[in-house]
């Protein structure tokens, strides 16, 4: 009886307790539910709807106002590009439990170290007070007012939030802000697109040998791929472990690795998908209405959403400019962020949005600095306007020896232990790093032309 009972108790375990199907198979079974999947998206999702910040709106609009249709193959070219450098940057972060920062201060020299982590504070500061700026004019058009206000008001809102809201909540609005990117498909209503053109310009890449061209394929290379990007999603799924007592860094704990991949993989496809479709919706926007009606001059994001009036009327402008408001308090929240992790990271400090402020007093002012030094540089002559193309050139050419560090790293045992990245991925990796350099490359040759 009791082997018989024992027997019955083992089938049971075999099954599942609703169903009386065997587990294995009623899992299987599971019905989609969106709400799970939204929460399995995080670092990759909020990593893809940043780089859609004030700053690449300005590079795609300036990009589809001035060469049209014909530049949307650099889309198609970047998506594998940037989520196979994106997903590197997560297995790093996942498996050894650091950013990337804090693994180049364990294995690399410090004088290295202090290189890259200057000019990722650097350009990511710059990169703050030319989004800010680009939000204040946006305002400004919506609203009227003045836009230094609008710069302190959102470069305060920024900082306050990511120090005093609980991290779980801070993600969930994360989540929630990547929702004002769809303004950039909303405006694709206003525009009367030649879709054959489009789908031309996609799928057929037409080169022009200058300088402004090169320019502007390292601007959309690097307003893409960009290092702040790398920073911050290695330390966000680094920050996920910390948070989550059920997980540790996969070198030391190697049991569910595979499915932490294929959830790391998932959330980065989906997260730059998403990314390259906005930035898409934006070329031909402004390839259909600005390069169109012979309005090539665009040197902004806020001046591309003015433009929009007088052709398509003041919906299509709002629209636009909400877009701009939406991804800045989306991306300046990134931009410090990725610098603070970067420095704290190389310092050894405790790190970490989850972190309370007397548990990362270090931590935090580096990040409110980098915030502060950004809104300081709107009340100074120079121009953050101006600055917000010429940030995503620089960012392109600071991601070349950036994804050439990532690349050895990821692919040293010291390092990722059992984990090192070989076979497609490691190869695109590179493939990635060679079209930044040869963009740079041609930028230079165009020059001296």
């Amino acid at each position: 009886m009791a082997h018989r009972n024992k027997s019955s108790s083992k089938r049971r375990a075999h099954k599942d307790a609703g169903t009386g199907k065997p587990a294995s198979r009623a899992k299987a079974h599971q019905p989609f539910r969106l709400r799970v999947a939204a929460k399995a998206l995080g670092p990759g999702l909020i990593t893809g709807a940043s780089d859609d910040d004030p700053s690449g709106i300005g590079t795609y609009s300036q990009a589809g106002a001035q060469l049209g249709y014909g530049i949307g193959w650099t889309m198609l070219l970047t998506f594998p590009l940037m989520a196979a450098i994106q997903e590197i940057s997560a297995r790093v972060g996942r498996v050894t439990g650091h950013g990337i920062s804090g693994n180049v201060c364990r294995h690399y020299s410090p004088a290295l170290l202090n290189v890259v982590v200057t000019l990722l504070f650097i350009a990511n500061t710059i990169n703050i007070a030319a989004d800010l700026g680009a939000m204040a004019d946006a305002t400004k058009l919506l609203i009227g007012g003045h836009g230094i206000v609008y710069v302190v008001l959102f470069g305060g809102v920024s900082v306050a939030a990511q120090i005093f809201l609980d991290y779980k909540r801070y993600v969930a609005v994360l989540k929630w802000l990547t929702l004002s990117l769809f303004a950039y498909v909303a405006a694709l209503a206003f525009a009367k697109v030649s879709w054959g053109e489009a789908l031309a310009g996609v799928l057929i890449p037409k080169i022009s040998w200058s300088a402004d061209y090169f320019t502007t394929i390292v601007a959309i290379l690097g307003t893409t791929i960009s290092p702040y990007l790398f920073f911050w999603q290695a330390s966000q799924e680094a920050e996920d472990q910390r948070v989550d007592a059920r997980k540790q860094p996969l070198i030391e704990k190697h049991y569910g690795a595979q499915r932490e991949f294929n959830r790391i993989r998932a959330d980065t496809i989906i997260g730059m998908a998403f990314s390259n479709l906005i930035a898409l919706s934006i070329i031909v926007t402004t390839a259909a209405m600005l390069n169109a009606a012979g309005e090539s001059n665009i040197q902004s994001s806020a001046q591309a959403a003015e433009a929009l009036r007088p052709i398509a009327g003041p919906l299509a402008e709002a629209i636009f400019a909400l877009g701009i408001v939406g991804t800045g308090l989306l991306a300046v929240p990134v931009l410090a962020g990725a610098a603070a992790y970067a420095v704290g990271e190389a310092r050894r400090w405790p790190v970490g949005l989850a972190r309370k402020p007397k548990q990362a007093a270090a931590f935090y002012p580096v990040l409110a600095l980098s915030a502060a030094i950004g809104i300081a540089l709107n009340f100074t002559p120079i121009n953050p306007i101006s600055a917000l193309y010429w940030s995503a050139v620089i960012n392109g050419v600071l991601a070349v020896p950036v994804m050439v560090l990532l690349m050895f790293m990821a692919h040293r045992k010291d390092v990722m232990g059992r984990y090192v990245i070989n076979g497609p991925l490691y190869w695109l990796g590179w493939l990635s790093t060679a079209a930044m350099l040869l963009s740079v490359l041609a930028m230079g040759v165009g020059f001296f032309l």
